[in-house]
């Protein structure tokens, strides 16, 4: 079926447009851009006040399958990133097995082919997660893979991620790196701090952070090749990561967006649903990583989409890492950078759609005639409260619950489809 989306705002990074436009596709392609007449059985959408983006792409979610499918699941997991806009995740593959192989790849893909978005399955970089062995990178390649990383605990062997940052300049895959020493973060539930402290629980100190980012970083340098530092939520961090890209290295990161929006303070009301890995910082860091996403040192904004249960997460103390987030990302950033006057459109749809596909090596997307048909389209302005019996995820775990945000997703379009509608 033809599709026409009639007087949208169109922002595409790619080519720097920003104009009031239509857009007609047929086949899943875009076949004009331009003002577009009505034709007969074609889908018409008045996009009249919205924005439309290239699709949304996050590379960053857990979709716990296989394994923990009463978390998440494939299909339940991309149905929460078409609500958020997304047309294309990353899997990461910390599942029950890990995704180290060339069977578990294609299961996942098998699964994520129904589903009508573009889902990659990041593979580990070593097997099992064990850091003792580098998976076969070949075979994973072959397989279908883009990305590699051991994201949910670090690769601790530091010869064997040298190894891999080295061998990614053949390859092609992109190296992840969850930048954290599990030496100093043992025990520790929260930011170590003055909350922590006051109540009475482990800390999780930055330096863990900051530390193996600066040996990842060291590593790149060593065999002139590229890493990617995941979910950053330090000044240390941030201000390693500048230093280095002032210095020539090829070096990428991402941050998620309540890393820039909350504090450790949320805490205080010892709710397992603002602890996440790594956690919330102090006030310093929240502004350092907002800067950071403002200035260009960051270069994509994610969600680490991380599905518990709500029995999971009753216990403060006991409670797993993690929290949802493709449902509220883009609301999230909208609300806190868009709406502020800190940044403009352009540089929201950099952030999320052109640069997540330029780091892990996919066709960017552009809306242009001739290009696959995937498409974001959003009322900047609608407000709403996040309630989290009403996201499409099977679990609930959401750190903007109760938060009004501005900015929702009413269409996302994959292939020239309709894959929702609010």
């Amino acid at each position: 079926m033809k599709l026409i989306i009639k007087n949208a705002r169109v922002i595409d990074p790619v080519t720097g447009t920003d104009t009031v436009t239509d857009i007609t596709a047929e086949g899943g392609i875009i076949t004009a851009v331009g003002t577009a007449a009505d034709e007969d059985g074609a889908r018409v959408i008045d996009a009249k006040g919205l924005v439309a983006f290239p699709g949304l792409m996050d590379i960053h979610v857990h979709f716990r399958d296989p394994g923990q499918t009463h978390k998440e699941d494939i299909f339940t997991g991309t149905d929460a990133a078409k609500a958020g806009g997304f047309t294309a995740v990353c899997c990461m593959p910390n599942t029950k097995p890990p995704i180290d192989n060339e069977q578990l790849v294609s299961y996942v893909l098998d699964k994520a082919s129904k589903t009508g978005i573009d889902v990659y399955p990041v593979a580990c970089i070593t097997k099992g997660m064990q850091s003792f062995e580098l998976c076969d990178f070949d075979e994973l390649r072959r397989a279908g893979v883009y990305a590699v990383s051991d994201d949910g605990r670090p690769v601790e062997n530091a010869e064997l991620m040298r190894k891999a940052i080295e061998l990614s300049k053949t390859n092609g895959l992109a190296v992840l790196s969850h930048c954290e020493d599990i030496n100093i973060t043992r025990g520790g539930i929260i930011n170590k701090g003055k909350v922590s402290e006051e109540l009475g629980v482990g800390g999780l100190d930055r330096a863990s952070e900051d530390y193996i980012t600066a040996r990842e970083i060291a590593l790149a340098m060593s065999c002139d090749a590229h890493v990617h530092i995941c979910h950053v939520s330090t000044k240390g961090s941030v201000n390693i990561i500048r230093a280095a890209k002032k210095d020539g290295v090829n070096v990428t990161c991402e941050t998620a967006p309540h890393y820039f929006t909350f504090t450790e303070e949320k805490l205080y009301s010892r709710d397992a649903d603002y602890r996440m890995s790594p956690p919330l910082r102090t006030e310093e860091d929240r502004a350092a990583v907002e800067q950071a996403v403002l200035d260009g040192t960051i270069d994509c904004i994610i969600t680490d989409h991380a599905p518990h249960t709500k029995e999971e997460k009753a216990d403060f103390e006991k409670a797993p890492n993690g929290v949802v987030g493709l449902e509220t990302s883009l609301a999230a950033t909208l609300t806190k950078l868009y709406h502020t006057g800190k940044c403009d459109l352009m540089h929201i749809a950099r952030l999320m759609s052109q640069n997540p596909r330029k780091i892990i090596g996919v066709p960017e997307l552009s809306i242009c005639a001739g290009q696959p048909c995937d498409l974001t389209i959003f009322d900047p302005d609608y407000e709403w409260e996040v309630i989290p019996e009403e996201l499409h995820s099977k679990s609930k775990n959401s750190v903007f619950k109760g938060e009004k945000l501005k900015g929702k997703v009413l269409y996302t379009v994959s292939k020239g489809r309709v894959v929702f509608e609010l």
